[in-house]
């Protein structure tokens, strides 16, 4: 009896000695743990990337328009903000950041309708959700107020709110889940480090439909309309590029070596796409403008941007005058061979500059050139056809549904103002107001 006392404790030691380590295993992992550094540069750059739209891409537009519209493309810029930020609320975080299930690979489902479950406490890796959710809300209101570059001087103020609200919901938040809310093109391993695909091709490809959809401004191409206010353009050119480290830096989410990374290489960029489009316009027309030097700025930061997290110098580098280059000579093709009235050039700037940058970070995140490398078993040539997926899905998505949403918006509210309307300028037809009072 003695011996089956003791062989029954020696079994429950052994038992209980056996399944601690698997109880212990079984227990829940700890909460994320809030950084305050990472959190105090995550609160840093989103207000830096909403000075990207107010004021800085509402001046830099607002400039190269004609006196008559200044008005309207800053007015147009302050309620996008607004617009985008109440869809964000209700519903657009949810669709770019929820969990649909079984349909995460393509939109992030109602989860989180008015952001539900998001309090003071609630983490999202090292930061508060508040946080990220103004911070990707920041770049919800840019890429919108992009696209009204293509159409500036000749939209009606109610379609363009209408049309921007359904575009911001339908294409952009959708887009934003495939790439960095976990969805497709995020499971394919797409590098897009802050907005190549997401922001400005997404962008770029809107504008030129829009501007085809919409057709030309009275007297184009034959009518001069150069800028009315270079100075107000430079200004708002020189808020983007201090705005943009908080764009591209920021999106490493973390006060790190990342962040520092990305923020040299989005300098490097902007400086020699500048550059090179100076030397350009310095050959071709014999005096560098003011205006190609800035528009070569905002195609290098654009331009880098899919690739910040992902290059080192030389990579920036050869980017910055890929961007410089390539997206001059299609800014003049647009125009002048083919006619095509994007007003602000939009398309050939960030459309043409986020497919070079998007695909060029397949090649220079290789280690050989500075960049942070592949995954394993990935190859350059792997990486860059997921990449060149990437611009495809990306292209066709925004090209088409941007179609079908400008076709609703005007037949609900009318997208287009009469010739009368647009000779008169829309300070005065839509908002009875004037830029300029001399």
């Amino acid at each position: 009896m003695a011996r089956m006392h003791r062989g029954f404790l020696l079994s429950l030691l052994f038992t209980s000695l056996f399944y601690a380590p698997l109880a212990v295993g079984a227990e829940p992992p700890p909460p994320p743990k809030l950084d305050a550094a990472n959190t105090a540069w995550m609160l840093t750059a989103s207000v830096l990337v909403l000075f990207m739209t107010l004021p800085g891409l509402a001046l830099f537009y607002a400039g190269l328009v004609r006196m008559k519209n200044v008005l309207s493309v800053l007015m147009q810029c302050f309620a996008i903000t607004c617009i985008v930020t109440l869809a964000w609320v209700v519903v657009g975080y949810s669709i770019a950041f929820g969990d649909a299930g079984a349909l995460n690979a393509w939109y992030g489902g109602f989860d989180k309708l008015f952001l539900s479950g998001i309090d003071v406490k609630t983490v999202k890796g090292s930061i508060p959700e508040t946080v990220f959710a103004m911070y990707q809300l920041t770049f919800a209101i840019i890429t919108p107020a992009l696209v009204i570059g293509a159409y500036a001087e000749r939209v009606k103020f109610g379609g363009m709110l209408l049309f921007s609200l359904l575009w911001l919901i339908v294409v952009y938040c959708p887009v934003a889940h495939w790439v960095w809310g976990d969805g497709w093109l995020a499971k394919k391993g797409i590098m897009d480090f802050a907005g190549g695909t997401v922001v400005h091709l997404n962008a770029g490809i809107a504008a030129l439909v829009c501007a085809t959809v919409l057709g030309k401004r009275r007297g184009f191409p034959d009518t001069p309309m150069p800028p009315h206010n270079m100075t107000m353009t430079v200004t708002g050119a020189c808020l983007l590029w201090v705005g943009w480290f908080g764009f591209n830096a920021g999106s490493a989410l973390a006060a790190d070596g990342a962040a520092g990374m990305a923020m040299l290489v989005t300098h490097i960029g902007a400086a020699t796409g500048a550059f090179a489009w100076i030397v350009c316009e310095w050959l071709r027309y014999r005096k560098p403008s003011a205006l190609g030097a800035v528009t070569g700025m905002v195609a290098g930061l654009g331009t880098i941007t899919p690739a910040s997290g992902f290059v080192g110098p030389i990579g920036a580098l050869a980017i910055g005058a890929a961007a410089g280059i390539v997206c001059f000579f299609a800014t003049s093709y647009m125009k002048q061979s083919l006619k095509v009235d994007d007003s602000l050039d939009v398309f050939p700037v960030h459309g043409v500059g986020g497919i070079i940058g998007t695909i060029l970070t397949g090649v220079f995140a290789a280690a050989a050139f500075g960049g942070v490398g592949y995954p394993e078993k990935v190859t350059m040539g792997d990486q860059v056809l997921v990449q060149i997926i990437g611009v495809l899905a990306v292209a066709a998505w925004s090209g088409v549904v941007t179609w079908i949403l400008l076709k609703i918006s005007d037949a609900v509210a009318g997208m287009r103002v009469e010739a009368e309307e647009e000779t008169e300028g829309l300070d005065t037809v839509m908002h009875n107001e004037k830029g300029y009072n001399l």
